[in-house]
Parts: C-alpha cells; sequence; structure tokens
C-alpha cells in the first residue's frame, strides 16, 4: 500500500499505511475531533501500550487499562472514555470476524457493495463513516473492488469532500474548506 500522507506526521502517516487495523482505529476516532488528530491517534495508542498496535493487543487490555491510555495527556479523543470502549469493540470484532486481519475485510471484497457492508457492519462505524473509508481505500490505497466509487457515494467522487482526499496540506485546507461550506449551506436551508 502506498504511504498515505493524511495527517503531517511521518511515523502516524506509516502506520495507518502499514497496519490495516490503525487505519480502522483512525477512521473510527474521526469524529468530533479535527481529522488529523483523529488518524494521528492509532499512532500515539501504539507508543502507550505495551506491545504493537493490533486487534490481539487491544482485546488483552482490561477496559480501565484501555481507557486510562486514551485519558493520558494529551487525551486521544474528546470523549477518551466511550472511544476507548469503541476501539476496544472494534478489535473484539476483528478477532471474532477475521482472526485480527483487519485487511481482510477489503483483501477478497470483489464488489463495491460488498466492502461497503463489511465496513458498515465494523462497531462503531455507520453508513457514513464506511462510504468515506471505502473511498480512501479505493482512491489512496488501491482497493478498487468493481463499483467502489458508487458504493462510496459522493465520497467516490473526484473533489475534496472527507479525509479520503487528504494528500498534502493543501488537500487538507480544501477539505476543510468544503466541509465549511456544506454546514453554512445546511445553515441557510433552516
Amino acid at each position: 500500500m502506498p504511504t498515505l500522507t493524511l495527517t503531517g506526521d511521518t511515523a502516524a502517516d506509516r502506520l495507518l499505511s502499514d497496519n490495516a487495523f490503525a487505519l480502522l482505529v483512525g477512521m473510527l476516532l474521526d469524529q468530533q475531533i479535527a481529522m488529523e488528530l483523529a488518524f494521528v491517534g492509532p499512532h500515539r495508542l501504539e507508543q502507550r501500550i505495551d506491545g504493537p498496535l493490533t486487534p490481539e493487543t487491544i482485546v488483552a487490555m482490561a477496559p480501565d487499562d484501555l481507557e486510562a491510555v486514551f485519558r493520558e495527556k494529551p487525551a486521544l479523543h474528546r470523549y477518551p472514555g466511550s472511544m476507548a470502549k469503541r476501539v476496544q469493540a472494534l478489535a473484539g470484532y476483528l478477532v471474532e470476524e477475521y482472526d485480527g486481519d483487519a485487511s481482510a475485510i477489503w483483501a477478497d471484497a470483489d464488489d463495491g457493495k460488498l466492502l461497503r457492508k463489511r465496513l458498515e457492519a465494523l462497531p462503531g462505524y455507520g453508513a457514513q463513516k464506511a462510504r468515506i473509508l471505502l473511498a480512501l481505500l479505493g482512491k489512496q490505497c488501491g482497493v478498487t473492488p468493481d463499483g467502489w466509487r458508487e458504493a462510496a457515494g459522493d465520497y467516490g467522487k473526484d473533489g475534496h469532500r472527507s479525509i479520503a482526499d487528504v494528500t498534502s496540506q493543501e488537500t487538507l485546507a480544501q477539505v476543510r474548506e468544503w466541509k465549511q461550506t456544506q454546514k453554512a449551506a445546511k445553515k441557510a436551508a433552516s
């Protein structure tokens, strides 16, 4: 997989590029905090735990210990307690359903609808997160099963709509601008 440039932090981007579980965790954390902070989260998490960032490592941790790791300063998320629980649930699901291999979710998906369905089934994910991650996988990671763009919805289109379109600080600013424009349009419409 090519090296992603989602965060501006070389080590964090390398982890996201090399570790499918880290990428899933970053996407999970991407709500109610800045995108780049969400995706730096897996790297910070790995630095704080005893062992590599794998589903098995996270599942083996006591929930209170994982929450304490999330609360260490700087906290890994605005809502460290609930996000620690969500990350542990995600890890447990991956161990149960995919033998701990996060990349197995997309490795044999031969069509975009199936991949979106698998992503939507992940704890802490919904339709929008699944579509955004599907677009990221297709646009930047070479995961392009038949119909992936359609399954990703608007996020599969060219433009600067989400983290799927971030490849530099400039494109991060363009995504932010697009999001602000959308938010203002919604506010004006209501």
